[in-house]
Parts: structure tokens; C-alpha cells; sequence
């Protein structure tokens, strides 16, 4: 559990917390610590082979916890998405939930070892730079919107045709 990428990620959370600051230059340094973080645990855990089936786990949901947290804060803070933006926004996630359903529904969990997709590496930088932008009160293109759209379509194929891996 206490492996150095899943210490890594797991500062996410006082990262997110910063956000309750309303200070632009303390809210920009989380974000780009968490997105430093975000890319720093992966890579330790590979060139150190520290990968575990937890870190599998808690990697993706620190990033869910943390772009959730901020998003939350600036939405109560400036509403500046419409409904259809917050869904797109999430649609590689809202993508990730369809299939876990399948796959527990199916009964097929069981085989499957979990693995990051491109995709989803994609979505969470995405997801980064808009709340960046967000923070600093620059509009988003509509086409951003568009790319999280395909982005979750994209995951829900790539997970639908990955071929299960024994566990």
C-alpha cells in the first residue's frame, strides 16, 4: 500500500484542499503540482517496478477525487460551464462506469487485470488544462467539449475490445 507512487498520488488530497484558497497563484501551483504528480507516480512506479494492483486503483481515482474537488469549487464559485460542458467533460469517465458495470454485470471482473488507456491519459490532461483555464477565467473552446465526447467513446471501445488479461 505504501509504495512511493501510491504516496505520490495519494497528495492529490491536500492538493485538492489548497483549492478552498481563493488564490489564484496557490490554486495555479496545485494544479500543476497535481499534474506533476499525476505523471510522477506512473513513472515511478514503472522505471522502479513498483506497480501494484492498488496504485492500479488509486492513481485514477486520486485524479477523480481531485479534478471532482476543484471543479466542485469553481463551479460553486463562477458556474461558467453549462450542463452539456460538465457532462462532456466527463465522458470518459461516465465511459469507465459503463463498462465496470458491464464487466461486473457480465461477470467478467474477475478477469480483468486494469491497466490505464490512452484515452484516459488523454481525458486527465484535458481535464487539467480546462480547469486551468477555468481558474484563470479564460473561455473554453466549444471544441474542447467535443474532444472529451470523443474521448469517451474512444475509451469505452478501447476497453470493449481489450483483451482480458489473467489476473
Amino acid at each position: 500500500m505504501f509504495t512511493l507512487p501510491n504516496i505520490i498520488s495519494l497528495t492529490r488530497i491536500p492538493l485538492a484542499l489548497i483549492f478552498l484558497q481563493e488564490n489564484i497563484v496557490f490554486r495555479l501551483t496545485a494544479l500543476i503540482l497535481a499534474m506533476m504528480s499525476d505523471a510522477l507516480d506512473g513513472y515511478c512506479a514503472r522505471r522502479y517496478k513498483l506497480s501494484s494492483r492498488i496504485g492500479t486503483l488509486l492513481d485514477p481515482l486520486m485524479d477523480k477525487l481531485f479534478v471532482c474537488f476543484v471543479l466542485g469549487i469553481i463551479i460553486q464559485e463562477t458556474n461558467p460551464l453549462t450542463s452539456w460542458e460538465i457532462m462532456a467533460f466527463f465522458c470518459r469517465d461516465l465511459a469507465v462506469f459503463i463498462y465496470g458495470c458491464y464487466l461486473i454485470l457480465s461477470g467478467k471482473l474477475g478477469q480483468h487485470r486494469f491497466r490505464s488507456i490512452w484515452c484516459g491519459k488523454l481525458s486527465t490532461f484535458f481535464q487539467f488544462i480546462v480547469l486551468i483555464c477555468l481558474s484563470l477565467n479564460i473561455v473554453i473552446p466549444p471544441v474542447i467539449f467535443t474532444i472529451f465526447l470523443v474521448l469517451g467513446i474512444l475509451a469505452l471501445l478501447e476497453l470493449y475490445f481489450y483483451v482480458p488479461v489473467p489476473s
